[in-house]
């Protein structure tokens, strides 16, 4: 008789948890969740694991910092340089951290190095999303929880590069009090209120710790987990191709293969941060010396994330932008680089998701990212600002350019302040015109097929070339978008001539909404691409091609109609009658009349 086999420990603990909790239900659940499988998926996963190793790495820290202003005489046997001179408990503790504490500057520099790749994948993870539209109906929410995780990511980033008390991070918080101060009428009271007095005053250090090891982390937690959240209950995105539909995920399930993968995923990253830690040096800050407002050296630049806040400040002009009005002061030369356009920035990206649906007048739920070629005044903008970023970060740089490649330092300064505002406006233009430019071959690679190089000779003398026609993969891949059209409003008066209200506001929507899509490509329809095959002698050519021959087409008619939108789901009825109108029209052009 065979004996019954007795479950293991872990069985044991697994059916005790299910009887008392039911989770059970809930593992089952998620252990049958799909997710697709795409590269740019694991720029979030990278963001996730890099706040682990952070938050590991960052205990550890923990435990030997001293997060204290008052001032003590350096007593360490390295640096000997150092030896007797007078600084805070908060610089001295992570000089001894890092010299005396096992593994302590390993740790240091691994926690650093997280920190800078955390806040790189985010913003990665969010120019990702930006260009493929995953913010549209329904992850309006996950988008602002997203952008709110960034900017406590770089507050994170900011207070704990300002913890140690060195004279990089004591020049970062001197121009933050000034950047506090600029701000009107309650900027004085708010720099007391920060410092606790005067700058630097004697309780920055202790706040800045609350903040970092505390309060900003508790969020970010509580954020994730929202995140993460919203993301298993309102599915995945996907990338558009044959099969995937706004109505369904194709991808692998939860269990156990993208569980295996991100575990192997994290041991990867965490690997990759310690080799990080262990050889490259970072912030070591016992090369500066600990804060003293007196020296202010070249060659100093915040972590790359503060770049472009630096870079403004150095861009901005400074005479003639102090005005004083009823007695105050506004220093505009601050103001507007450090407060005004960052504030501008992050609140045209929060409005964004619905400002884009408000000009494109689709409220449907949306599964399938866009190609970013599909939509090319966003894809211009995001071009555009990633520009306008590259040049701040140049001109937080701009004593480093002029000492090393010996030039004038006024003329980088100029000729960068020349390209913030050119710069930007090229990109978006020539990003357009591209995205427009492969969106027409999108169209007649649909229509036409790709070029195969086989010249065929007719009866009659005619010479043509031979097209390789694409499989319904590529077709459904190039055919399946929509094409928004600009917005239509009702005219100006009534019928009886009676000015109609809201006329005003709506005309200003509108001609933002032909600025998004009055220049555009329509893809091509089932019609238009049995038009473009119905060749006569050309179509049985094309049908004896070993391409074609071994696609199943049959004729080269056939093959292209089982690929577009004939076969897939229509996503609106907006965009079917923007492909109506282009099938009225010049069948072989597809672009919008202006």
């Amino acid at each position: 008789m065979a004996t019954k086999q007795r479950p293991s420990a872990v069985g044991k603990a697994a059916d005790y948890l299910d009887q008392r909790t039911t989770i059970g239900v809930l593992v089952k659940e998620l252990a049958r969740k799909v997710f697709p499988d795409h590269w740019s998926f694991m720029l979030g996963e990278i963001a996730l694991f890099s706040f682990v190793v952070l938050i590991a790495s960052g205990f550890f820290l923990t435990m030997f910092f001293e997060p204290s202003m008052a001032l003590v005489h350096f007593e360490g046997d390295y640096p000997p340089s150092m030896q007797g001179q007078l600084m805070s408990a908060a610089f001295n503790s992570t000089v001894d951290m890092s010299f005396e504490v096992r593994g302590g500057l390993l740790m240091r520099q691994i926690h650093h190095w997280s920190a800078l790749i955390f806040i790189g994948s985010i913003v990665l993870h969010m120019f990702r999303i930006f260009f493929t539209g995953a913010f549209r109906k329904p992850r309006e929410i996950n988008w602002i929880v997203g952008l709110t995780m960034l900017i406590l990511a770089l507050a994170a980033g900011f207070t704990g590069y300002s913890l140690p008390d060195d004279v990089l991070s004591g020049n970062g918080l001197r121009i933050i009090d000034g950047v506090v101060k600029s701000i009107p009428l309650i900027g004085a009271y708010l720099s007391f209120l920060v410092f606790g007095g005067e700058f630097p005053g004697d309780h920055i250090i202790p706040r800045l710790f609350t903040l970092h090891i505390f309060v900003i982390p508790g969020i970010l937690i509580a954020l994730i987990a929202l995140h993460l959240f919203l993301m298993v209950l309102q599915k995945h995105t996907q990338y558009p191709g044959g099969g995937r539909t706004d109505k369904n995920v194709v991808g692998y399930p939860a269990l156990p293969v993208y569980v295996a993968k991100m575990t192997g995923n994290f041991f990867i990253i965490a690997g990759v941060l310690t080799l990080m830690g262990a050889t490259m040096a970072i912030n070591n800050i016992w090369n500066y010396g600990p804060y003293d407002p007196a020296p202010v050296s070249a060659g100093t630049q915040p972590d790359w994330y503060i770049l472009f806040v630096d870079g403004a400040l150095r861009l901005m002009p400074g005479p003639g932008w102090e005005w004083v009005i009823g007695g105050y002061t506004l220093s505009m030369n601050i103001l507007i680089p450090a407060v005004v356009v960052p504030g501008i920035l992050f609140t045209l990206l929060f409005a964004w998701p619905f400002l884009e649906a408000r000009v494109t007048g689709d409220h449907r739920e949306h599964h399938v990212l866009d190609r970013p070629r599909n939509r090319p005044v966003r894809t211009g903008i995001g071009v555009a600002l990633f520009v306008a970023f590259l040049v701040c970060a140049l001109a937080a740089t701009n004593d480093i350019i002029a000492t090393h490649f010996s030039l004038s330092i006024f003329a980088i300064t100029w000729t960068l302040r020349v390209l913030l505002f050119v710069g930007p406006v090229f990109a978006f233009f020539v990003t357009k015109r591209v995205c427009l430019g492969l969106q027409r071959k999108d169209r007649e690679l649909v229509l036409h097929g790709h070029e195969s190089g086989r010249i065929v000779r007719f009866a009659n003398g005619e010479y043509v070339e031979v097209h390789t026609p694409l499989d319904p993969q590529e077709v459904w891949l190039r055919t399946q978008h929509s094409s928004p059209k600009p917005l239509e409003i009702k005219p100006a008066t009534d019928a009886r001539g009676v000015k109609r209200g809201g006329y005003r506001s709506d005309r200003r929507w509108q001609r933002l909404s032909e600025f998004f899509y009055e220049d555009r490509v329509e893809p091509a329809t089932p019609a238009e691409l049995a038009a473009a095959h119905s060749h006569g002698e050309h179509d049985e050519i094309e049908a004896r091609t070993p391409a074609a021959l071994g696609s199943g087409s049959g004729s080269g008619g056939g093959q292209g109609t089982s690929g577009p939108r004939a076969a897939g789901p229509r996503t609106s009825g907006e965009g079917a009658a923007g492909r109506g109108d282009t099938g009225r029209g010049d069948a072989g052009r597809g672009e919008a009349p202006r």
